[in-house]
């Protein structure tokens, strides 16, 4: 099973209550807690708050196939704004 470590902010956002109850809750439900080198303290997850998690993302409304064409779109720009201009004149001659 994957680990699945999230702020109190995430949490509470997963949970649906205030980061200071999302606290609360891992503390009660004895969840392991680690300060990171960023200065967040991250829970991880037990298996009903990974089902949970899991649930959330498979529900969430992604458009990914808006995303991938925009992907797409941004590397053809992108890629003919650094191709060399004089290349692809002696390339077409």
């Amino acid at each position: 099973m994957p680990q699945i470590w999230m702020t109190y902010d995430e949490l509470a956002t997963l949970s649906g209550c205030t980061p200071a109850e999302a606290r609360l809750r891992a503390i009660h439900l004895s969840l392991d807690r680690r300060k990171s080198r960023d200065g967040a303290t991250r829970v991880k997850l037990d298996l009903a708050l990974t089902a949970r998690f899991f649930a959330s993302v498979r529900e969430a409304d992604f458009d990914l196939d808006g995303a991938i064409a925009a992907l797409q779109s941004t590397h053809r720009q992108m890629a003919e704004l650094l191709a060399p201009t004089g290349f692809r004149e002696r390339g077409a001659a």
